[in-house]
Parts: C-alpha cells; sequence; structure tokens
C-alpha cells in the first residue's frame, strides 16, 4: 500500500525549498523500491518549522521539520516514512503543543488535506454548508448568520448577517458578491493561506452567500503579490463549475453563481472596499464617499456583499453545525474565532485560530516563545501598518474588539508584529506617515496633505527642532486626519503616531538624534 508522505505547497513552504523537498522525496523512494504517495497540502502555520513534512502511520501522522532536501537520504535511513525516530522528528501532528492549544474551525482543514482535491473536500465535511443552505430559505441563512455572531475579519468587523440582509433586502435585477482578498497589512498572512490551503471553503462560503441575497456572480479580488493563491483559486473554481457546486444549476437545483478571481492592483488603498470595487470596475482605484454603502449601490452600481476571506470561508461550518455552535466561542461581541498571526522579531511565528477572549501576552509567550533575538518584547503592533503599538501594560488586555477599541487600538485583520528592545518607536510613527503618504489614494486632503506634513514635523521632532511645539503640532495634525479623513487609510494613521507618543515618550526625547531620511524607513 502507497505510504502518504505531506510536502506543504503554502507560499512560505516553497520559499523554504518545498518544491525541492517533495522532489527528492520521490527520486529517494524510488531509488530504494519504496511505494510513497507526495501529497502537497497546505501549510500547519508552524511557520519557523517549514517546510515542515508529515508520514501518514497507523498512529496518525507524523511530523518532521524545517526540512531541507539534504536531509531526505537520513530520513529515509532512519524509516521515517514509517514513523520512526529522527533528530527533525516532532512526533504526532496534533500533539504539537502549537497546534494542540488551537481552536481550529475557519481553518480546520488548512495544511490537513490537498487543497485541489474535491474528494479530500468533500471526506472532510466540505459543501455540508451548502448542501443545508440549498434546502433553506434565503431569510433563514441570513438569520443563521446573524445568529453565529460573525462580523467582519478584515478588520471594520462589521456584523456579517446585518450586511447580507441589506443585500437581500435591496431591490435590483443583478446582486453581486465579492470577496477582497487584497490582504496588504504587514504581518498578516491568514488569507493566504487559506486560499492556498484550502480554497473551496472560501469558494463554498461565497456561493452560501450569493443564495442568501439573490446574487449570481461573484469576483475574488486577490492581492497582485499573490501568484500561487490565484493559481490554485483558478483551479479550484473549474473544478468546483465541473462538479456542479457552482455554475448555471447548483447541485441540480435552479440556483446559478458564477465566479472569477480578479487580480488586484498593487495598491494598498485597494483593500479599502470602495477603492476595490473601482479597482474591479477598470478604474484607478479611488476611495468612494459613502453613502450610498456598496450594500445597496456598490459593484456595477448594484447591491453587493463585500466580505473578506475569512469571513467568507466560516460561514459553510456555521450552516453545517449551527449559530450556537459558533457563537458559543468567543466573548461578548466578538464570537467565533480568528487567525492570528504572529511575525516580526519573535521566536515562533505562524498562524494560530483561537477564540476571541485570548490575551496579546499568551499568543507572545505561549505560541510565539518571545522574541527571536532573545531579548525583552518592547512593543507590539497589532492590525496591520496603522495599528497600535501596543506597551506591556496592554497585553493582558483580552483579543476583544471593543476592548481594543477602548485603546485606541484595533483587532485589525489579526495581524500581530513584535519589536524587541532596540526598536525605536519614533523612526516607526514616523514610517507610519511616510507609508500614509506613498499609498493615499489622494482624494481627501487630510490623507493627502496630512500624511506629507506629517513626515516633515516627525523629522523635526526625531532631530530635536522645536520638539515640544512640534510634538503640539503633530497631535493637532493627528485629530485633523482622524476626524476628517474621507477612509480609514488616513483616519488609523494617527494609530500608531499616537500610540508611540503615549506609550513610548521617551524614544522622542533624545538629545543626539538626528534628522532621519528614507534609510531609517
Amino acid at each position: 500500500m502507497s505510504i502518504p508522505i505531506f510536502v506543504p505547497r503554502d507560499s512560505a513552504a516553497l520559499a523554504m525549498g518545498s518544491d525541492v523537498v517533495a522532489q527528492r522525496i520521490m527520486i529517494e523512494a524510488k531509488q530504494r523500491g519504496l511505494d510513497v504517495h507526495v501529497v502537497r497540502n497546505g501549510s500547519r502555520g508552524l511557520l519557523w518549522l517549514e517546510p515542515m513534512i508529515e508520514v501518514q502511520t497507523d498512529h496518525g501522522r507524523i511530523a518532521f521539520g524545517p526540512v531541507d532536501d539534504t536531509d531526505i537520504p537520513g530520513l529515509f535511513d532512519a524509516h521515517f516514512h514509517e514513523g520512526g525516530t529522527h533528530p527533525l522528528a516532532l512526533g504526532p501532528t496534533d500533539e504539537i503543543p502549537f497546534l494542540k492549544q488551537q481552536e481550529r474551525l475557519t481553518f480546520a482543514r488548512v495544511g490537513v488535506t490537498d487543497p485541489l482535491s474535491l474528494a479530500d473536500y468533500l471526506a472532510h465535511d466540505g459543501f455540508q454548508g451548502l448542501h443545508t443552505a440549498l434546502q433553506a430559505e434565503p431569510d433563514h441563512i441570513v438569520r443563521i448568520v446573524t445568529e453565529s455572531g460573525l462580523r467582519g475579519r478584515g478588520g471594520a468587523a462589521f456584523p456579517t448577517g446585518i450586511k447580507w440582509h441589506t443585500v437581500r433586502n435591496t431591490p435590483a435585477n443583478q446582486k453581486y458578491i465579492v470577496c477582497n482578498a487584497d490582504e496588504g497589512d504587514s504581518g498578516t498572512f491568514a488569507d493566504r493561506m487559506l486560499m492556498e490551503g484550502d480554497p473551496f471553503a472560501l469558494i463554498e462560503g461565497m456561493t452560501i452567500a450569493a443564495l442568501a441575497v439573490g446574487a449570481t456572480q461573484g469576483y475574488i479580488y486577490v492581492r497582485s503579490e499573490y501568484p500561487q493563491a490565484i493559481l490554485i483559486l483558478n483551479k479550484a473554481i473549474t473544478m468546483a463549475q465541473q462538479a456542479g457546486y457552482i455554475g448555471a444549476h447548483i447541485l441540480g437545483s435552479e440556483k446559478q453563481f458564477e465566479l472569477e478571481v480578479r487580480k488586484a492592483a498593487g495598491s494598498y488603498v485597494c483593500g479599502e472596499e470602495t477603492a476595490m470595487l473601482e479597482s474591479i470596475e477598470g478604474k484607478r482605484g479611488i476611495v468612494r464617499a459613502k453613502p450610498p454603502l456598496p450594500a445597496i449601490t456598490g459593484l456595477f452600481g448594484k447591491p453587493t456583499v463585500i466580505n473578506n476571506v475569512i469571513s467568507l470561508a466560516s460561514v459553510p461550518i456555521i450552516l453545517a453545525k449551527g449559530a450556537d455552535f459558533y457563537k458559543n466561542h468567543g466573548l461578548g461581541r466578538s464570537r467565533g474565532t480568528l487567525p492570528f498571526q504572529l511575525a516580526g522579531n519573535v521566536k515562533q511565528g505562524g498562524l494560530i485560530e483561537k477564540a476571541f477572549g485570548i490575551t496579546l501576552r499568551e499568543l507572545l509567550y505561549d505560541f510565539g516563545g518571545g522574541t527571536a533575538s532573545g531579548r525583552p518584547i518592547k512593543a507590539v503592533q497589532v492590525g496591520g501598518p496603522l495599528g497600535s503599538y501596543l506597551p506591556e501594560s496592554h497585553w493582558d488586555t483580552p483579543m476583544d474588539y471593543e476592548a481594543f477599541a477602548a485603546l485606541q487600538a484595533t483587532v485589525g485583520h489579526g495581524g500581530i508584529v513584535v519589536h524587541d528592545d532596540t526598536a525605536d518607536l519614533a523612526k516607526l510613527a514616523r514610517y507610519a506617515m511616510k507609508f500614509c503618504a506613498i499609498e493615499s489614494c489622494g482624494k481627501c486632503t487630510p490623507c493627502r496633505i496630512g500624511a506629507t506634513r506629517g513626515v516633515e514635523v516627525m523629522d523635526k521632532i526625531i532631530g530635536n527642532q522645536d520638539r515640544p511645539a512640534q510634538i503640539e503640532l503633530l497631535r493637532d495634525l493627528c485629530d485633523t486626519m482622524l476626524n476628517g479623513s474621507l477612509c480609514a487609510m488616513g483616519g488609523m494613521t494617527p494609530f500608531p503616531v499616537l500610540s508611540a507618543l503615549n506609550h513610548f515618550p521617551h524614544d522622542f526625547q533624545k538629545e543626539n538624534a538626528a534628522t532621519t531620511g528614507e534609510h531609517h524607513v
């Protein structure tokens, strides 16, 4: 009987040489006369161990990592394909503490299955939610999603069911489902991992959304820097269409839903939902004024559901297992789970799906193991490049949308970037202003001009030029951007700047600082 050996095809694993590892395994097995079958799965999310390979044994899957192609002969010598011991052995995959302590709902299949195997997807509860949705009234689908407490996982945290309800009840001859997969925040990779590791979950979630609101066309707007995700999604869409899960007659019903991938424009601001719509329509990605809301006047002027990858990929399990199952995870108004992504100066970077309520300290130490440098953690930026820098006094705050909002911070897309005690928060704050100046669409004055002036003021502060007056001016400028910007691009830029000023004032008081330049960014 052929022995399955799992080698991830996730971008992170590919970057670490997993293709070469897979080829070497096949060559070595053939030379030794062994019957093995290499399965290209997604990543389990233990990114410091990539490529992490697994072997199916009678006692479950055994993991080894990180594996280099030069390790393959030694692994075969140790009979790793039969679960033999080796210095790279990590034991049973499910018993690895980093994985065992998680609650994998949305990511239940990622790293477990072949992402382009419909048989694998079906064997792991795939399309159960779609079958349930096909037998339900559209209003009932919307009600289940609403009762589950699912909120937008892209950062805004708007209740998904309310958005669907609005689109459902807006009369139109055409409606759309748009998945915002323009994952541009620093330290984030959950969308990419899901699209590369379990594309059928996203396809199923978007199809359920279409049934709920009466849409017949969907678009997945994928970040241009994700060629592997685009490749896998296009293959998965073709397979789903050929098998009848999308298309003119979904599973033999009269329901219709067509789906296609649109490559993003390479602009950070196109992650803002209205700029994304402009880009899909073939226009320059500039933010639209709201109202009207996209749920009423969206893509091509029609009612449009816009959700993030994780939001839509969470829908199938909600329909399959019910609203109560999902909302029993989490706390307060933050229900379900979120895939937190640990990056930066951290020993064990990767993806951790946990229910809301876990603390930042637990993520940093219980999962991350502290810094990669071995130095103390100084600041943690949560929520992307426009998220706040949080000091240790805030690390015991539960990961909860409202709790973070009370700190003038944001959970965002779940990205967590770690900095040790060598970090200069004044320079990092300057980077936020510079980032905004570069990425602004330019439509509104507070963002377009404010960020440019912000860089100039930051340079004077760092260079100790009339520092007290410049700090006062910076705070005033942040207030204008916060309250006057058209979208979150300018409106959130003050978060990292003010949090750095408030929590790390010493970094703004250095007497020997010189005016910074581009080499600091």
